[in-house]
């Protein structure tokens, strides 16, 4: 699922198995595929072996296949979003985690290409945490963001702050 989301409206299956191969096609290198976190996961297993997981994957409805003209694209189903947000929050999370951590703010300047609802479940993981560590990460955050999630920024600080 997380390879998949590389490829989200922009590729198709075929492309999915040479990322989750570790493929150095030449497409996977333009496109900075080979950056993706799941680039190379099944290395050990042949490409026909990857092509079944990932019909299985289309089969169970995790991913589908949409016609952009006569290009198929990956597209997620409902459950297969579910699962991919999650996973990414997770990661995103962790990130966030290691940037505290560390006193470092790299992060947050990802963010704004991040789906709506993967960085509120973010918010909500660090909410969840009642850790004030985060909040000068946060208040950095906070001032570049647009309305809603700098809106949601500051209840999270509220709650980091009362905590």
């Amino acid at each position: 699922m997380r390879a998949a989301d590389e490829l989200i409206a922009t590729g198709g299956r075929n492309m999915l198995v040479k990322i989750l191969k570790g493929s150095k096609d030449k497409k996977v290198l333009d496109y900075g595929l080979q950056d993706c976190p799941a680039y190379g996961f099944y290395n050990g297993l042949t490409m026909e072996e990857i092509s079944y997981r990932v019909d299985w994957m289309i089969l169970k409805d995790y991913l589908r296949i949409n016609y952009n003209g006569r290009l198929p694209m990956l597209i997620f189903s409902e459950k297969g979003w579910e699962i991919e947000r999650e996973t990414f929050a997770e990661e995103l999370f962790q990130r966030f985690c290691q940037d505290v951590e560390e006193k470092k703010a790299i992060v947050i300047f990802e963010m704004k290409d991040v789906n709506r609802q993967v960085v509120f479940d973010v918010l909500e993981k660090i909410r969840s945490t009642g850790d004030a560590d985060f909040i000068p990460l946060l208040e950095a955050w906070k001032t570049m963001e647009v309305h809603k999630v700098s809106e949601r920024i500051g209840d999270v600080l509220k709650t980091l702050k009362i905590g």
